[in-house]
C-alpha cells in the first residue's frame, strides 16, 4: 500500500550504525572473529582505480 509522506519526514536524516543493528552473537560476527579476509584484497587489487 503506499502512503504519503509529511514534508515534515522527507526532510528527516537518520544516521544508523551497522555494528549497531547486527546483535553480537549473530553467526556473521563470529565468522569475522575467525576468518582473516584480509587476503581478498590482494586478490582484488587490480579491479579497482585509486
Amino acid at each position: 500500500m503506499y502512503r504519503k509522506q509529511s514534508r515534515e519526514n522527507q526532510n528527516q536524516i537518520q544516521f544508523v550504525s551497522l555494528e549497531d543493528l547486527v546483535p553480537k552473537d549473530h553467526i556473521l560476527r563470529e565468522i569475522d572473529r575467525a576468518i582473516d579476509f584480509n587476503f581478498i584484497y590482494d586478490e582484488v587489487k587490480d579491479m579497482y582505480v585509486f
